[in-house]
Parts: C-alpha cells; sequence; structure tokens
C-alpha cells in the first residue's frame, strides 16, 4: 500500500515538476523570442538609417558630379564662344584688308594704265630718235670710211688686235711682278728650310764607288784560278752568274755582270779560294753557297741594322732584305743605301720644320728606291715598282704616294711627296754625289737645247753650268722684252713637263738689238 502511495506520489510530483519545467521552458523560449523580436528591429532600424545616409550621400555626391559637369559645360561652352568671337573679328578684319587691297589694286591698275600709256609714247619717240641716231651713225660711218680709205670690219678687226697685243702686253706684266712677288716670299722660306735642312745633315762622304774588280798579289794566281782548259774558271761563272774576265791587266781580275750582289759572291768567293789555295769545280760550288749565305745573312743585317739607325720600325722583313740589297746597288755612282739613308735624314729634318708627321717623311725616305733594288724583271719605273711594293707590304697610303710621285710619275696627294722629291734632289744634286756617262750627259744637253729651239723666235740656245743654265738668244724683231718673260717662263715649264734632271735649271733669254750703220 505504501508503495502505491509512494508510486502514485512521485507520478503526481514528476507530472508537476514536469509541467513547471515546461512552463519555465516555454516562458524561456517567449522571452528569447522577444529578445530576437527586439534585435531584429534594431537591425532592421540601423539598417534603414545607414540606407538613408547612403542615399542622402549618393544624392549629395550625384548633385556635385552634375554641378562640376555643369560647370566645365559652361566653361567650354565659353571658350569655344570665345574662340567663334575671335574668328569672327579676323574675318572682319581679313574683309577689311581684303577690300582695302582690292581698292589699293584698283589705284594701282589704273596707275599702271597711265604708266603703260607714257611708256608706249616714250618707246615710240625712243624708237624714232634711235631710228635718227642710227641714221646718224651709219652717215658718219661713211665719211669716215671715205675720209680714211678703211671699212668699219677692217677698222673693227685693227681694234681688236692693238687690244689683243695691249692685253698680252699688260698680262706679261702683271705675270713677270707676281712671280717677282712670289720669289720674294716663298723662294726666300724655301731657301732657308733647304739650307738649314742641309747644314743639319751631314753625309759621310760624296760617293762610293761600288767596283767590282779582285786585286792577286802576282799574276800566277790567274793559272790557278783559269784551271785546266778553263775549267775553273767555268765552274766560278756557272756558280755565280757573272763574267770572270782574266786579261794582261796587272794584279787584277776584272768580275763583270749586271747584279752587284752576284759580282760581291764572286769577288768574296774568289777572296777565300785564293786564301784557301784549292781551286777547284767541288771546292768552287761550296765555297759559293757559302758565300751566298753569308751575304743574304749579310744584306737582312744591313736592313735591321739600319732600321735601327734611323729609328725606324714595324717594316716588314722582306722591306728589310730590300733595304739591305740596296747596299749592294749604285745609281750614277751613288750608292743607294747610303743615298736612302742621306734622303730619310733630310726628310726628317725638312719635315720637322714644316710642322709635318717627321717619322712617316723619314720612313718614305728610306724607301723611296725601294724599286732600284728589287731583285726580279720589271717593265715598271722604279718609282711606281716601290709603290706597288710598299702597298703589298702594308705601308701607308702616304708613303706609297710619296714613293711613286717623287718622279712626277703619279699625281701627289700626300703633304710628304714633294718633302721626298725635294729632299732626293738635293742628295743627288750635291757636287761630286754622282757621277753621269758621258753619252747620257751630252743627250740631256742636246735635248736640252733641242727644247728651246723648237720655241718661235728662238735663234739660238746654249747649256751651260754642267746643264743647270739655259741660255737663249732670241730675235729682237719676232720677241719683245715683255714676251721675252712670257719665253722664259714657257720654256722652264716645258723642261718641267718632258725632262728629267737633278736639281734645277736657270733659264735666260737674252733680247739684244743692234743698229749698225756704216760711215763712207
Amino acid at each position: 500500500m505504501d508503495i502505491i502511495i509512494y508510486l502514485v506520489i512521485s507520478v503526481v510530483f514528476g507530472t508537476i515538476g514536469f509541467m513547471v519545467a515546461k512552463s519555465m521552458l516555454s516562458k524561456k523560449h517567449r522571452q528569447a523570442e522577444d529578445e530576437a523580436s527586439e534585435k531584429a528591429k534594431l537591425i532592421i532600424k540601423e539598417a534603414e538609417i545607414k540606407a538613408e545616409a547612403v542615399k542622402n550621400a549618393k544624392v549629395l555626391e550625384a548633385k556635385e558630379h552634375f554641378l562640376k559637369l555643369k560647370t566645365e559645360f559652361e566653361e567650354d561652352s565659353n571658350k569655344k564662344k570665345n574662340i567663334i568671337l575671335q574668328n569672327e573679328q579676323k574675318i572682319r578684319s581679313r574683309e577689311q584688308s581684303i577690300n582695302q587691297q582690292q581698292q589699293n589694286s584698283t589705284k594701282k591698275e589704273a596707275e599702271v594704265d597711265q604708266l603703260k600709256i607714257s611708256l608706249t609714247a616714250q618707246i615710240e619717240s625712243t624708237n624714232k630718235k634711235r631710228d635718227e641716231v642710227e641714221k646718224l651713225r651709219l652717215n658718219q660711218v661713211q665719211q669716215l670710211e671715205r675720209i680714211a680709205n678703211l671699212s668699219a670690219k677692217d677698222a673693227k678687226d685693227q681694234l681688236i688686235e692693238n687690244l689683243k697685243n695691249e692685253a698680252t702686253t699688260q698680262a706679261a706684266t702683271h705675270i713677270k711682278e707676281a712671280i717677282e712677288e712670289a720669289k720674294l716670299t716663298a723662294t726666300k722660306e724655301a731657301k732657308k728650310i733647304i739650307i738649314h735642312t742641309i747644314q743639319r745633315t751631314a753625309a759621310e762622304q760624296a760617293v762610293e764607288n761600288c767596283v767590282s774588280i779582285f786585286n792577286i798579289e802576282s799574276d800566277d794566281i790567274k793559272g790557278k784560278i783559269i784551271g785546266r782548259e778553263g775549267r775553273n774558271i767555268r765552274a766560278l761563272e756557272s756558280a755565280t752568274g757573272v763574267e770572270i774576265i782574266v786579261d794582261d791587266t796587272p794584279e787584277a781580275i776584272v768580275i763583270s755582270g749586271f747584279d752587284p750582289v752576284r759580282r760581291e759572291i764572286a769577288r768574296l768567293s774568289l777572296h777565300r779560294l785564293v786564301a784557301d789555295g784549292r781551286i777547284h769545280p767541288a771546292r768552287i760550288e761550296e765555297v759559293v753557297q757559302k758565300t751566298t749565305k753569308d751575304i743574304e745573312e749579310e744584306i737582312v743585317e744591313i736592313g735591321e741594322r739600319t732600321a735601327i739607325d734611323l729609328g725606324i720600325h714595324g717594316l716588314h722583313p722582306e722591306l728589310i732584305r730590300i733595304v739591305g740589297r740596296m747596299r749592294y746597288r749604285s745609281s750614277y755612282a751613288q750608292n743607294l743605301l747610303q743615298h736612302s739613308r742621306e734622303v730619310a735624314k733630310l726628310c726628317s729634318t725638312m719635315a720637322t720644320e714644316l710642322g709635318l708627321n717627321a717619322k712617316m717623311a723619314k720612313r718614305a725616305g728610306l724607301l723611296h728606291d725601294i724599286g732600284k733594288a728589287w731583285h726580279e724583271e720589271s717593265e715598271l719605273p722604279h718609282a711606281l715598282l716601290g709603290m706597288e711594293l710598299a702597298k703589298k707590304y702594308k705601308e701607308h697610303p702616304e708613303i706609297c704616294n710619296a714613293i711613286g710621285a717623287h718622279h712626277d710619275e703619279i699625281e701627289m696627294t700626300a703633304l710628304i711627296s714633294p718633302i721626298i722629291q725635294a729632299c732626293d734632289a738635293i742628295s743627288g744634286s750635291r757636287p761630286g754625289a754622282r757621277r753621269e756617262i758621258a753619252d747620257s750627259y751630252m743627250k740631256r744637253l742636246k735635248d736640252l737645247e733641242t727644247l728651246c729651239l723648237n720655241f718661235d723666235g728662238v735663234q739660238k740656245c746654249f747649256a751651260m753650268q754642267a746643264g743647270r743654265e739655259l741660255r737663249i738668244i732670241v730675235d729682237s724683231e719676232a720677241v719683245t722684252d715683255d714676251k721675252a718673260g712670257i719665253l722664259s717662263y714657257n720654256i722652264s715649264q716645258k723642261i718641267e713637263k718632258e725632262m728629267q734632271y737633278p736639281g734645277q735649271i736657270k733659264v735666260t733669254v737674252i733680247r739684244e738689238m743692234r743698229s749698225v750703220h756704216y760711215a763712207k
């Protein structure tokens, strides 16, 4: 029974507790709903407030943008209006100026028409006067022709001839004055530079004879050199390429050959054979080969020593060999290497005096005659051959031009070219520096005289002072004093263009008037 009561009580209290709990839960739910509803309302209200603020801001921004666009539009419109007004004003001013120009042109046209009328009248009057003047001139010409018994054409020809003679005389006077004035300045400076150059360059000797004569102690050695049936001398000639002349000349054997290097090889070979005493074909061949090798080494050594002495660097080995070969070459009995060294020193000094490149001038002076030392046959003149060799071995174009132009065979394009030519003439024209063959010397003098005799008015011509002065006797009736100056100038120019000569040639024209009468 108690258990049932307890169970009933438990059920009742449980129900009551359940109901109480349920009511409490429902109350909490209601409170939560009320709180959520209030929060939602607050959120909605805040959202509405923010939306209103955003709306007001956007509206305000739109109004400001509108005002800005309106202001810009008004400014742009005002500018365009101003431009239009300015253009209209310009157009009005142009219209006014055009109207003014039209009025002026109308006035000018009227003035031009008046001028045309007046000019037409003047031209008509001028034509009438001209016709009258022409008639008067013709009448005067006819009267003068009747008086002088000479036609107008003949008188004109005589007047032209007289004017020509007068112009020729005046031109000759002016030419003479210009030449004299140029000589006073240019010749003085040129002489000064050349004298300084020569004074500062000392030559070792005037001339060096490259003879090819082998001296022996006794004539008994001649037999050994000839050998049995001439086999030794034939072997020597075959090995060296020269001719050995053994004649009655006492204690001397002549070595004849075109190539000086070969002659030197033959001379040294003979010296070694005679000193050794063993002279036979096999020994001759051995000695000649050894001597040839020694000479080639000596040539290279001479070329290198020459370049070092002159301070010239960077020469091609073949050019050094050619410079060394100059030691065994001669030009009119003047040793070619000595001549080239002297020209190099003169060129360096003269280039320094003129403010030019002294090193380049010295290099060109040393190489200017390399064409003479070239060992192969060539149809080119030695100046052009030397220029081709310099080009081949990469020398400077100015040096190549100076080499090729030092005998006027090509045009001078470099500043050092005339220096090379002048120094070559200085070295070769010194007294005793060169010897010419008598035949060529006489031929040169004869050619000079013949060239002068080809000019009109020349009666006689005499080459004097070893061809360095020409005295020309002219016909006094055919050549006047003024024409004598022109004649001497023309002859000097023709000599420069057509002849080759060392130094300079003075041309003197002599005009002599003689009046002879006899008292009977």
